[in-house]
C-alpha cells in the first residue's frame, strides 16, 4: 500500500501538526482476528451513535449515554490495524471527524513479516523533516516482536530515537506490551480479564530525565483500571474506577476516577466523580450528574449538574431539549449556568434536512458577547457511465457507490446491447449504503458505501413483473472503491415453457399415463432438465433459454416397463419473446413392445 498526503505517523515524539509526505506498507487491509478483545472508551457528545472501524471495516456501534460516554470490546486482530470511529448525531448529523485509536496489543501472524515506512515534512514552523520506519514479526502465536527508528530534524541533541517493541499472549486472558525507545522511555502495559467480564489494566512509563522528544517534563507515569460491565434483560450499566498517578522532578500529583453509566428503559444516567490530590494541598473532589430521558412527541431532555465536594456547592448546570419539527426540521434549545465563575450561556439553535443539504443556524448569548453561526453542508455525486448527477445532504467525499443496471439479455451474451430493454422493479437487499432508483432508466443505485470493502448483494428474482424471467445470478460480492461509482449490469433471461403429453393406448383408446418422466436435451444433446407427467397425462417443463432443444421419454424408465414410444423424440425450438415462449404439442404414445417368440431346440437323437 501506498499513502500520500496527510500521512498517520503513530510518532514517540511530540508532533502537533499534520505530516505531509509518502508511507509504504505491506500491511493488509482486510479484517484478520486474532483472539481476545481490548476495552475502548472515550467521550463525545450525549445521545450519539459511534461506529467502529477496524481496517475500513465496521466492527461494531454504540451508543453514548448522557454524559456522551460510550465503550467498545474492540476486537485484538492480526497487524497494524487502523482503528476508527464515527459520529452520528441523534437528528441526523454526521461528524466526519475519525479519529485514530491506538491498541497497545497487536499481534502477527507465525513467521509473518509487516512493516511500515513513512516520510514528509511537519506543517510547522521550522518545517521539519519526519521519518520512520517500524517492523514486526510474529515470533509464535503468543509472542510478537518488533522494532525501528524514528527520525524529527527539530530535535537538535538526538534527532535520531531507535526503539524496540513486544507484545506477549501470557494466557488466553492475560495480555503483555512492553516498548524501549532509547534516550526517551521505557512502557509497559498488562490486561488480565476475569471470566465475569472483570478487567484490569496496568500500566506504567519511566522517562529519561534529559529527552527532548516529548514535549513535557515527567518522570513517571503509573495507571491502573478496573471495569466491570452489568448486562440484564431491561438494565445495562458500566462501571469503571481508574487511579493515575504523574511523577514529576518537583512534585507528583493522583488523579482518580469513578464512572457509573447505565439504562434503564428509556432514562440514561452517567455520574462520573473526580479526586485530585497533590501533596501539601486539600484533595479537591466534584462530581458530574448527566440524565437523559426521551419523552413522546420525539422531545428529549438532558440535564447535567457538577457538584464540588470541597465547598459543598454546585459547580455548574445544564439543561437542554431537543424537539423535531416539520417532519425534517430540528430545535434545539439549551441553557448552561457556571455558579463558580459566574458565567452563563444560552443557546438556540435549529436545523433542515433539505433532499440535496442540510442546513441551520445557531445563535449563542454568554454575558455581553452574541455569537451567530450559519451552516450548510452536502456534496455532490457525478457518474458519468451512466449520466448521474446529484446532491446528497450527507458527506460522500471518500465513499463508493454502484450501480445495477437490469436488462433483458436477448442473445445471452451477459452484455446489455443495444437493443436490450431495461427492466424495471427489481429488489436488493444488503448490509449497508443506502438505496436510490431511477424511474427513468430503471437503474437501481447503492451509495455512500465505505470504502476497500466487500459487499454481499442479494437480488430477489420474485420481484420481476414477469415469471417468465430469471436472473443468472442472485448473490453478488463487489468490492467497493473510494470517489466512485461502478457499473453492474445484471442480466435476466427470459426462459420458455415446453408442453405436451404422455397417452397410452388400450383397447383402440387413449388413456393419460402419470409419473413418466420426459427428459429434455439442448441442441449438442447435453441433458438441460425434467419433468414427470401428471395423472391425466400432461407434462410441461418451464426454464428453457431460447435455443433449440430435444424433448424424449426417458429410455431406462421404458427399458424396465418393457414400452417404446411413437414418434421416439421431438425436436424443437424456444424463442426469444419477451414474454417467454410457449411450445406444446408434444404428444407422445406410449405401447407394449411386442414379445419375442423363442424356438424349442431340436433333438436330432
Amino acid at each position: 500500500q501506498i499513502s500520500a498526503g496527510k500521512i498517520v505517523t503513530n510518532a514517540t515524539a511530540s508532533i502537533f501538526n499534520p505530516v505531509v509526505g509518502v508511507q509504504f506498507t505491506n500491511t493488509p487491509t482486510t479484517f484478520r482476528r486474532s483472539f481476545g478483545s481490548y476495552t475502548l472508551s472515550d467521550i463525545t457528545e450525549p445521545g450519539w451513535v459511534v461506529e467502529l472501524y477496524v481496517n475500513n471495516v465496521m466492527i461494531d456501534y454504540a451508543k453514548a449515554d448522557a454524559a456522551g460516554f460510550f465503550s467498545f470490546e474492540v476486537p485484538l486482530v492480526y497487524g497494524n490495524s487502523m482503528i476508527k470511529l464515527k459520529f452520528y448525531g441523534p437528528w441526523g448529523e454526521e461528524r466526519t471527524r475519525e479519529q485514530n485509536i491506538t491498541i497497545p496489543f497487536s499481534f502477527i501472524p507465525v513467521k509473518k513479516l509487516e512493516y511500515t515506512l513513512s516520510a514528509g515534512m511537519v506543517e510547522d514552523t521550522l518545517h521539519s523533516q519526519f521519518s520512520k520506519v517500524g517492523i514486526n514479526y510474529g515470533l509464535s502465536r503468543r509472542i510478537t516482536l518488533g522494532g525501528g527508528v524514528e527520525y524529527l530534524s527539530s530535535i537538535e541533541t538526538a534527532p535520531i530515537m531507535p526503539y524496540l517493541n513486544g507484545t506477549f499472549r501470557l494466557a488466553s486472558n492475560i495480555l503483555l506490551n512492553g516498548e524501549y525507545s532509547h534516550g526517551i522511555r521505557s512502557k509497559g502495559s498488562l490486561s488480565y480479564r476475569l471470566p465475569s467480564s472483570i478487567e484490569l489494566n496496568l500500566s506504567y512509563v519511566k522517562y529519561e530525565k534529559e529527552q527532548k522528544a516529548i514535549n513535557y517534563n515527567y518522570l513517571e507515569e503509573r495507571k491502573i483500571s478496573i471495569s466491570t460491565p452489568i448486562r440484564l434483560r431491561h438494565f445495562n450499566s458500566y462501571n469503571r474506577i481508574s487511579v493515575k498517578q504523574l511523577i514529576l522532578p518537583t512534585t507528583k500529583y493522583t488523579t482518580s476516577e469513578w464512572l457509573f453509566s447505565g439504562s434503564l428503559f428509556k432514562v440514561n444516567v452517567n455520574i462520573t466523580s473526580y479526586a485530585f490530590f497533590i501533596p501539601g494541598n486539600k484533595p479537591y473532589v466534584y462530581s458530574s450528574f448527566s440524565l437523559s430521558y426521551r419523552l413522546p412527541r420525539d422531545i428529549t431532555i438532558t440535564s447535567q449538574l457538577q457538584y464540588g465536594y470541597a465547598d459543598n456547592k454546585l459547580i455548574s448546570s445544564k439543561l437542554g431539549l431537543e424537539k423535531r419539527l416539520f417532519k425534517h426540521g430540528f430545535l434545539q434549545l439549551s441553557y448552561e449556568q457556571n455558579f463558580k465563575s459566574n458565567l452563563y450561556m444560552g443557546e438556540l439553535g435549529f436545523r433542515y434536512d433539505f433532499d440535496f443539504s442540510q442546513s441551520g443556524f445557531t445563535t449563542r448569548k454568554s454575558d455581553h458577547a452574541v455569537t451567530l453561526v450559519q451552516y450548510a453542508t452536502g456534496s455532490l455525486i457525478y457518474d458519468r457511465k451512466t449520466k448521474y448527477l446529484d446532491a446528497d445532504k450527507l458527506t460522500s467525499v471518500s465513499k463508493g457507490g454502484i450501480s445495477f443496471v437490469p436488462f433483458i439479455d436477448k442473445n445471452g451474451n451477459g452484455k446489455l446491447d443495444v437493443g436490450e430493454p431495461k427492466v424495471p422493479g427489481l429488489n436488493l437487499s444488503t448490509t449497508g449504503g443506502r438505496i436510490e432508483r431511477s424511474e427513468k432508466d430503471t437503474i437501481i443505485r447503492l451509495l455512500g458505501l465505505e470504502p476497500y470493502t466487500e459487499y454481499f448483494i442479494s437480488l430477489d428474482q420474485n420481484s420481476l413483473d414477469n415469471i417468465a424471467w430469471r436472473l443468472k445470478h442472485k448473490t453478488m460480492k463487489i468490492a467497493v472503491v473510494p470517489n466512485m461509482i461502478k457499473m453492474i449490469e445484471v442480466p435476466i433471461y427470459v426462459v420458455g415453457e415446453a408442453a405436451g403429453t404422455i397417452m397410452m393406448k388400450k383397447r383402440g383408446k387413449l388413456f393419460g399415463l402419470s409419473r413418466v418422466i420426459v427428459n429434455f436435451y439442448d441442441k449438442d444433446m447435453n441433458f438441460v432438465g425434467k419433468t414427470l407427467s401428471e395423472p391425466d397425462g400432461y407434462f410441461s417443463y418451464f426454464g428453457l433459454n431460447p435455443g433449440t432443444y430435444t424433448a424424449k421419454v426417458d429410455s431406462k424408465q421404458l427399458s424396465k416397463l418393457n414400452m417404446k414410444t411413437a414418434p421416439d423424440a421431438f425436436n424443437f425450438k424456444v424463442s426469444s419473446v419477451l414474454e417467454g415462449d410457449y411450445v406444446d404439442g408434444f404428444d407422445f404414445i406410449i405401447k407394449k413392445k411386442p414379445k419375442v417368440k423363442t424356438e424349442e431346440p431340436v433333438n436330432k437323437e
